[in-house]
């Protein structure tokens, strides 16, 4: 099962008059450029340990293969975030557990804390040795206490980040919002996230693409990823 992505031409005309153009990142130098796969863990997608299943999460995976293999030829870095619960990130994060009730947060940690069957990634993805993998406790990859992506990101010169993984409208869009706001160029792939209904799913997109930077398609990154391997060998 996929999404059916609809962003309402009302809303391209809106970013076109806020930025000249549709895409504003249109153009990928790919060694500047580096993929977030978020929370593509069995614990978001098995319905048989996970506690927060998200019925489109498997369907993206190929997109985010294709991806990352492209990136991968290009000669950009490809980061599978991996989230996770421990016992400091409940206290740090209490206000998490204080929304939950005591069956969600025990179902959290069974599926999430590392070692369980939840937290490990899905099989489907083709995580690559020399691919980084990014422990994250938190929402967002670039909070304060999350995660210590943005030190890797910006050792290795990124400043182009393509937000993949699940949720849409949860880990996917507040890890974007952050990114931009650190001042990296962010696009969500449309096709290659997945929230729980096309609803949630595009709403978050429409959101992001408004005010915080771009959308696109796999197939629209991938032609951009080419393209800047090309320039750069030229």
């Amino acid at each position: 099962m996929r999404h059916v992505i609809d962003i309402p031409p009302e809303i391209v005309a809106r970013v076109v008059k806020r930025c000249g153009t549709p895409h504003p990142f249109a153009t990928l130098d790919p060694a500047r450029t580096a993929l977030l796969v978020v929370d593509m863990q069995y614990g978001y997608i098995s319905l048989e340990v996970g506690h927060s299943c998200v019925p489109t999460a498997a369907g993206i995976v190929p997109a985010i293969n294709s991806l990352a293999a492209t990136l991968r030829d290009a000669g950009g870095m490809v980061c599978w975030i991996q989230n996770a619960s421990d016992e400091k990130s409940r206290i740090e994060w209490s206000v998490l557990e204080e929304q939950a009730s005591p069956e969600r947060r025990a179902a959290r940690i069974r599926s999430i804390s590392p070692g369980t069957p939840g937290h490990a990634f899905w099989d489907g993805l083709d995580i690559r040795e020399g691919d980084e993998i990014v422990p994250k406790f938190r929402y967002s990859c670039f909070i304060r206490g999350a995660s210590d992506l943005e030190d890797r990101l910006r050792a290795r010169g990124i400043d182009t980040v393509l937000v993949t993984g699940t949720l849409t409208n949860v880990c996917c869009e507040s890890t974007a919002r952050d990114a931009m706001m650190l001042n990296f160029r962010t696009i969500m792939v449309s096709d290659a996230n997945a929230a729980m209904t096309d609803a949630e799913h595009n709403a978050s997109l429409i959101n992001f693409y408004l005010s915080f930077g771009d959308v696109q398609s796999t197939a629209e990154v991938e032609a951009a990823l080419k393209a800047g391997k090309a320039a750069r060998a030229a």
